[in-house]
């Protein structure tokens, strides 16, 4: 060969790893250097000329022309007698420029240089790929699933790099088949044995934020400013919202007309209840709102122990306390008080109707009691437990739960 042209022989790694020309060519260079100075013990006085439109390498040895016994290093010196063989012209202490060809080469040493131009692409791809995505960590990312599996999926980015949604950072109404198209957010960037993995997340609240960023053109613009959000993903998540611009309804414009914004972010967070609030420097408005859509008649704040005691009717409590107790639950996150709730002295031994307590019991539970004549928590609790299993035909569990939830709302 007239010179060396492995670029193209190795262009498969261009293409398949997604390097550009100028990266590969020099990654090239730097491997050839290395070998010279292997082999000749200093590559200082090689140029190694990388032709980017051609797509080929030359590499020229520069030595300096002595007498014929004068020379003490081969790589850096050559005979006058050999130079004269190169061009007749030359002379003593001129410098002579010769090409090292392929053939200058050896086969074991051909073969080193494919093995490092390997590593050094598959080092440059991974240093790539963290870079690339540490600058993302907190941004959305679209990728296709590819594999499913027990406890956690793989999901291809558009440029084919490989990332991982783990189970625990998953909704848990997700459900995905390969070839689905999937939004996450970057959750954080690790290396593992000098490999890049890419942990993605769904129940992130910053993944909420982000929705919202790209849903309401006034946070994205910073005209709203999200305070803080807290989740139970896929069951509920408040969002406490405020505006600097007294013109603009931080709440409704959040939630769009009609609910159009609010509606394309709970669709992919697979029907999860959004309240979003106005946020208050106030702690009584603030956990007053938090509480949402329980109505509050007053509240007791000890601030030294960031507690807050809220008193309200008794058909309000289960609406505080929410389905599985989500609502209290995020609610002091929220507000950063340790809320607890307490009915009206003057009610506390009002009966509460079944119906109040739907967010904690399944309606067709509830109507087997009302089936047996009981409409209230005090008359299902006045009934014997055995002949309650025998008349409602459900499950002694079933009743025993019930019972302790109604039991609960008059302690």
């Amino acid at each position: 060969m007239e010179h060396i042209n492995l670029v193209e022989t190795f262009s498969e790694f261009k293409e398949f790893k997604n390097i550009d020309r100028e990266t590969m060519m020099r990654i090239l260079e730097d491997v050839f250097r290395h070998m010279l100075a292997k082999k000749y013990g200093t590559a200082d006085n090689f140029d190694i000329i990388v032709n980017i439109d051609k797509g080929d390498l030359e590499i020229w040895r520069n030595r300096e022309i002595v007498e014929d016994d004068a020379v003490e290093d081969d790589n850096q010196q050559i005979a006058y007698s050999n130079a004269i063989k190169i061009e007749p012209d030359f002379e003593v202490g001129e410098e002579v420029s010769e090409e090292i060809r392929m053939v200058d080469f050896g086969r074991r040493e051909i073969l080193t240089i494919r093995q490092n131009l390997i590593a050094k692409v598959q080092e440059y791809e991974k240093d790539s790929i963290y870079r690339k995505y540490k600058d993302k960590i907190g941004e959305i990312v679209h990728g296709e699933v590819y594999q499913v599996w027990k406890k956690e999926m793989l999901v291809l980015d558009d440029e084919g790099i490989e990332l991982i949604l783990p189970k625990s950072e998953q909704i848990p109404s997700d459900f995905y088949r390969k070839g689905d198209t999937i939004r996450a957010v970057v959750s954080r960037v690790e290396m593992r044995n000098n490999v890049p993995v890419i942990i993605l997340s769904r129940t992130s609240p910053v993944f909420l934020e982000r929705l919202f960023e790209a849903e309401v053109p006034e946070v994205y613009d910073g005209l709203i400013t999200i305070r803080n959000i807290v989740r139970v993903p896929g069951e509920r998540a408040k969002v406490a919202v405020e505006s600097y611009d007294d013109r603009i309804d931080p709440v409704g414009a959040c939630v769009g007309m009609k609910g159009s914004r609010i509606h394309g972010i709970v669709r992919e967070l697979k029907n999860e209840n959004i309240d979003v609030i106005n946020f208050t420097n106030n702690p009584t408005l603030y956990i007053t709102r938090a509480l949402s859509p329980a109505k509050i008649s007053s509240i007791n704040i000890v601030e030294a122990e960031k507690k807050a005691e809220v008193y309200m009717k008794p058909d309000q409590v289960s609406l505080a306390i929410g389905k599985g107790g989500f609502n209290i639950k995020l609610a002091g996150k929220l507000t950063g008080y340790e809320i607890d709730v307490y009915r009206d002295s003057d009610t506390d031994m009002e009966d509460v109707a079944l119906s109040e307590f739907k967010d904690e019991i399944d309606e067709w539970i509830l109507n087997e009691f009302r089936n047996i004549g009981c409409d209230t928590a005090k008359s299902v609790l006045e009934h014997d437990f055995n002949e309650l299993v025998a008349r409602t035909d459900l499950e002694e569990e079933t009743v025993k739960e019930v019972i302790r939830i109604l039991r609960s709302e008059f302690e």
